[in-house]
């Protein structure tokens, strides 16, 4: 029997793989000049670690992007499904956003005091997201240390719940996974010396007995969690799991903490806003001021008033929350016009709308070559699992990635002028993005299936 991954014969997937890649460096002769003479001032020859994860030959450079389009140094124009992995979700360099930042850089980059647009960002927030009392930061990572440093400050205990194989930044309390049903630090954790478990645990998404019987030893501040999993095979809540979170939390006395930086792409308000979730803490980041790096969190006043009683009483030191370049003047000049003037109902809608049409055509194409792979979408974000599906948990969806198929099919899209996330099969719809530019990602997949699964067509 012939050894196959993901339905493909493997001596078919690489002899594409070899066929994308060789197509790829020979048609970016610049940029692999570029990267010989300039890489090697970098560690690994990357600015940073992760770019390295891309599987194509050698990186693109590229020169500009503007929309949904990115052009490299070597000419090729490519339409952005990536979009910095959402941090770009709304487009490139929104014309509000590029007209706030170009108005501020005249006013001062930094000063650490807060300015007019400080208190429009405040309100926006709360008329976005929700009554939530709200904090700046430059990263999702920073909201979440801090939400969790709250979320404990006020229940006085020590642990965090999250998901297996979840994914809230480079923050080391989220950096378990479940081995044989038991919580250990992840595999691969660069120097890391201490045991997380002692201040995390872990459960199956989708799991409500689970979450029980970890809540029911009471020492969970938190049960942190996205409410759809990302940055993996994208996995959707069952049925009722939102609501029974949210009544285990509230019974055992945790807080539940909603990170919304991946899915903010639900529609306007985010997933808890479209799908009326009730945390007692929520965070977002990314693309919340349209690319300028910045994340907010914020807590219900319920949550702040038991803060502000911890915070009366506790030993003056450093708090070990903030960061000095967080809440600057350029983050609150992009807050506002991102919130009032791009994060709108009209472009929300032309997103959703996009993101239909390209996840029917990568539906479609599946099963027009019986490829065994699934198509998930949440709002303008869509994936294509090369598994069947759906799925229901983190070790399901880490089983279902592939990764010899999807490098090889990121550089072949690559090399037909499209760009998709390169950790796994995400892709976006901005409000930039035309159904010209979906239906050519359409075909292009279907191109590529087709040499992937030969004489399957019908």
């Amino acid at each position: 029997m012939t050894d196959t991954i993901a339905g493909i014969p493997r001596p078919l997937l690489t002899a594409i793989a070899g066929r994308e890649a060789e197509r790829y460096a020979a048609s970016r002769p610049k940029a692999a000049k570029a990267l010989e003479q300039g890489s090697g001032h970098w560690l690994g020859g990357v600015p940073m670690h992760w770019m390295a994860d891309w599987p194509m030959p050698h990186l693109p450079l590229v020169a500009k992007a503007q929309g949904a389009k990115l052009t490299d140094i070597d000419g090729h124009r490519i339409d952005d499904f990536c979009l910095g992995d959402t941090g770009s979700m709304f487009g490139h360099s929104p014309a509000p956003v590029a007209k706030a930042i170009k108005a501020q850089a005249g006013r001062g980059l930094t000063y650490m005091l807060p300015t007019e647009a400080a208190m429009e960002a405040g309100r926006l927030l709360t008329e976005r997201f929700g009554a939530f009392r709200w904090q700046i930061a430059t990263t999702a990572t920073d909201a979440n240390r801090f939400s969790l440093r709250v979320a404990r400050a006020v229940t006085g205990r020590p642990k965090v719940l999250v998901f297996n194989g979840c994914y809230h930044g480079t923050l080391d309390d989220t950096m378990v996974e479940l081995a044989n049903g038991t919580p250990v630090n992840r595999a691969g954790l660069v120097g890391q010396v201490q045991d997380l478990t002692r201040a995390a645990t872990v459960a199956e998404f989708n799991d409500l007995a689970g979450v029980e019987a970890l809540l029911q030893k009471g020492d969970v501040a938190a049960i942190l969690t996205e409410p759809v999993m990302t940055n993996s095979c994208m996995v959707l809540p069952a049925e009722g799991f939102h609501a029974g979170l949210r009544d285990l939390a509230t019974k055992y006395g945790a807080l539940l903490i909603i990170d919304e930086t991946h899915t903010i792409s639900s529609g306007l308000g985010g997933y808890t806003a479209r799908h009326s979730l009730d945390p007692d803490m929520f965070v977002i980041g990314k693309c919340v001021a349209g690319g300028m790096p910045t994340a907010v969190w914020g807590m219900r006043q319920q949550v702040a008033d038991r803060f502000a009683a911890y915070n009366s009483t506790r030993e003056s030191g450093h708090s070990g929350m903030g960061t000095t370049l967080s809440a600057n003047p350029m983050q609150f000049a992009c807050l506002t016009a991102t919130l009032r003037d791009v994060m709108t109902p009209e472009n929300y809608a032309h997103m959703e709308a996009g993101a239909e049409r390209l996840s029917s055509g990568l539906a479609a194409a599946i099963a027009k070559h019986h490829a065994p792979w699934h198509v998930v979408r949440v709002g303008a974000r869509v994936e294509f699992i090369c598994a069947p599906g759906p799925l229901r948990n983190g070790t399901e969806a880490h089983a279902a990635h592939q990764p010899e198929v999807e490098a090889a099919v990121h550089t072949a899209l690559l090399n037909r002028g499209c760009l998709i996330a390169p950790f796994h099969n995400m892709m976006l719809v901005s409000p930039a993005t035309t159904d010209r530019q979906i239906d050519r990602l359409i075909a292009a997949f279907d191109a590529i299936l087709a040499d992937l699964f030969p004489g399957t067509a019908q």
